[in-house]
């Protein structure tokens, strides 16, 4: 295709993409977005086309060119405004609200960069958005004829008509509380084709269609749950089971719609991707199945930092993601609006809702409130809730609304599978690790921190030197991890044993953390683990005797307990109240018996502080939304309520590759790291991917991986110090 002012760009090196190819393919996105959303594709076109025509100015092309920090901020979404009078006065509203904070809140920016931040010099501002008017918009007026827009020659005196209308309007709608749907489309949009670039119009084609989810209408004796019926007419889902009893089978033949399944960790979330595209697939030959990386981007201005939801790829037919970013819709981060477009009416998988800490309860709390406001299907499924938060669930959603199902208890005796043993330290469990070793088991260790897992593995490197031995943990780059789960899993590029870990005959050992407790489809046969809360526990002894046959049911594997630590300090993640009540409910030399897990449970989480998370929340329990039109929230909120690896880092060495790669090569040089581990060092411009920090090449190695303790600037290597 030939494109119109080709000398035009919308983006700088590498992709250089022309401004008239941007705005057919967001404009493309934004018609198929509203037709979806039941929203006039007219007015999304429009203003699809009309949001970054101002960087048709030449001030935005000569920065695009030199890339250079100016003094004075040029905003293209304030030039594109001055174009507004072309269209009918009643689309006004709309196309404002599409425009003028696609990227920016209008007020209160993070980076003080809003049109109502710049107002204080506005005359200023107006100046700089519309130099060289006269010569810059004869290429905007070209572009928009192009698209069958009806032009007429803009007077200076208009352009600024139309921005101090736009200010106006922009005063009013801080003044309303709520979110801006209009604004929610472009954002949508405006990712979608970005992330996409060339590729944005196939996958237009596949975006908005339900799944097929027939495959999971399989059944077994083995899979109690898949002998149930998931059939009714109540809204939501709420299923109590035993790993390995098919919740996740039963979850999705409750979906009728688009789904978006959510795991605690991204590991598991990585795993659960790759299982469901498996599944899926034959059925779905060209149905969009998405993962959603777990890391926000975290831009650094000054010393303000804000996050943005990674949200490229509106519409696809399945979504596996963390919580954490349905959970940004309630704290009103940026890009909230574009998640609500997505995520609305559709059906929601919370799968194994963890309950580590009051704050986490409280947000999964707040998710479900959010999602029951935005008619979504709510599916929960879970081995390990205590009554009081289950209690609660139900209450929100209404018993009258909800399909409760539970294991009798004849089917809870079928797993029981696990032998507990309590044992005194480190030095008693490497000789069961030895002795397992000779026998020619398949050893899985669990540790809470990555330090601590790091130190295990280097000390069994040299204890069991002609044992295969593997470490997997969340602070890996994607490919390495990837890779990793590779080896761990033992399967080949066909689903076929290959005779690595998980599908080996013979003695082998992996040191994980918490990432081995969801979703990834392992069976060992010991653990030894360090105590934590029960809920953990019981996930992670679903990764030991997981697969079951009539021939094993009846037996048991053993599983070897750490005793809790001595102080609060050496707990963390873990309430260490919790980790010892956990710690002393569990039997010691006896079968854990399945029937008994859900009184434990609740002996160990007697009480629960539902804490009151209302202040940070944009989204009240009233069902009212607290933040002004056309704004979110700059300070990272979720990033001091919770403690979760949500910043992107990328290793000095890869910058350069890491400019000049697409979206998917990008990923394979992530490190997701907690934001505190990180804020001191280098990052990488906005606009480029993630916008990573970067991290020390000391502080990194294949077998560890990222090793925090190394994480200093005066680790950087000098021949990158000019970065």
């Amino acid at each position: 295709m030939i494109w119109i002012c080709p000398h035009i760009k919308a983006k700088g090196k590498p992709e250089e993409t022309t401004l008239h190819e941007h705005l057919l393919l967001v404009s493309n996105v934004a018609e198929k977005i509203a037709v979806y959303s039941n929203i006039d594709p007219k007015i999304a076109r429009y203003g699809a086309i009309l949001h970054d025509i101002g960087k048709a100015s030449s001030v935005f092309q000569k920065r695009l060119i030199t890339n250079k920090k100016q003094d004075k901020p040029f905003r293209h979404e304030i030039a594109s405004c001055f174009f507004l009078s072309l269209f009918e006065q009643d689309l006004h509203p709309a196309l404002i609200e599409m425009i003028i904070a696609h990227h920016k809140s209008v007020l209160c920016d993070v980076g003080k960069k809003g049109i109502l931040d710049l107002e204080e010099n506005r005359d200023d501002s107006f100046v700089l958005h519309s130099k060289d008017w006269e010569s810059w918009k004869k290429d905007a007026f070209t572009i928009l004829s192009a698209f069958g827009i009806t032009v007429h020659n803009i007077s200076i005196d208009e352009a600024k008509e139309n921005y101090e209308m736009v200010l106006k309007y922009c005063r009013n709608a801080v003044n309303e509380q709520g979110y801006s749907e209009w604004r929610g489309l472009l954002m949508a949009a405006d990712y979608f084709a970005s992330a996409l670039s060339s590729k944005t119009d196939n996958y237009l084609e596949r975006i908005f269609k339900k799944p097929n989810l027939d495959f999971y209408n399989r059944k077994h004796d083995l899979y109690p749950l898949s002998l149930k019926s998931a059939s009714s007419k109540k809204k939501h889902t709420m299923v109590v089971a035993s790993t390995g009893a098919g919740k996740t089978d039963f979850l999705f033949r409750r979906c009728k719609g688009r789904v978006f399944y959510t795991l605690p960790f991204q590991a598991s979330i990585n795993a659960m991707y790759k299982q469901v595209k498996n599944n899926l697939t034959s059925d779905n030959p060209d149905i969009d199945i998405r993962l959603l990386h777990a890391a926000s981007k975290i831009v650094l201005e000054g010393k303000s930092r804000e996050e943005k939801i990674i949200q490229g790829h509106v519409g696809a037919a399945v979504k596996v993601l963390t919580p954490h970013q349905i959970a940004a819709i309630a704290f009103g981060t940026n890009g909230y609006e574009a998640m609500i477009m997505d995520i609305k009416g559709c059906d929601v998988i919370l799968d194994e809702i963890h309950t580590y800490t009051d704050v986490t309860r409280a947000i999964v709390l707040k998710i479900i409130q959010v999602l029951k406001y935005l008619c979504c299907n709510i599916h929960i499924g879970t081995a390990t809730m205590p009554k009081l938060l289950y209690s609660r669930i139900i209450d929100l959603l209404g018993k009258e609304n909800v399909l409760e199902v539970q294991l009798e208890e004849s089917e809870l005796e079928q797993f029981n599978r696990h032998s507990i043993h309590k044992i005194d330290s480190w030095e008693s469990a490497i000789a069961i690790i030895a002795q397992s070793v000779s026998e020619q088991k398949k050893v899985l260790v669990v540790c809470n921190r990555v330090k601590a897992a790091q130190e295990q593995y280097s000390k069994f490197r040299e204890l069991f030197p002609e044992t295969p031995i593997l470490l997997i943990h969340s602070r890996f780059t994607k490919g390495d991890r990837d890779a990793k789960e590779r080896l761990l899993l033992g399967l080949d590029e066909f689903g076929k044993p290959n005779g690595n870990f998980n599908s080996s005959t013979e003695a082998c050992i992996v040191v994980a953390t918490q990432v081995v407790e969801v979703s990834l489809d392992i069976s060992f046969d010991l653990m030894v683990t360090e105590a934590a809360p029960l809920d953990a526990l019981i996930q992670r002894f679903g990764r030991v005797h997981r697969k079951r046959t009539k021939e094993t049911i009846g037996t048991y594997k053993s599983i070897y307990v750490l005793p809790p630590p001595d102080n609060a300090k050496d707990a963390k993640p873990y309430d260490i109240e919790i980790i010892n009540k956990s710690y002393k409910v569990l039997p010691n030399g006896e079968v854990l018996d399945e029937k008994s897990l859900q009184g434990k449970i609740d002996n160990v989480f007697t009480e629960i502080d539902f804490l009151n998370i209302e202040q940070h929340s944009v989204f009240k329990e009233t069902e009212k939304w607290s933040i002004d039109k056309l704004t979110h929230n700059s300070k990272a909120i979720l990033l001091e309520l919770l403690d979760i690896d949500s910043v992107s880092c990328i290793l000095e060495t890869d910058k350069d590759s890491y400019m000049q790669s697409d979206y998917d090569e990008r990923y394979k040089m992530e490190i997701h790291a907690r934001y505190f581990i990180v804020k001191e060092l280098r990052q990488l411009n906005d606009g480029y991917g993630s916008s990573p920090f970067i991290i020390p090449d000391k502080a990194y190695s294949k077998n560890l991986g990222l090793i925090e303790e190394l994480v200093k600037t005066e680790n950087y290597t000098i021949e990158y110090s000019f970065l």
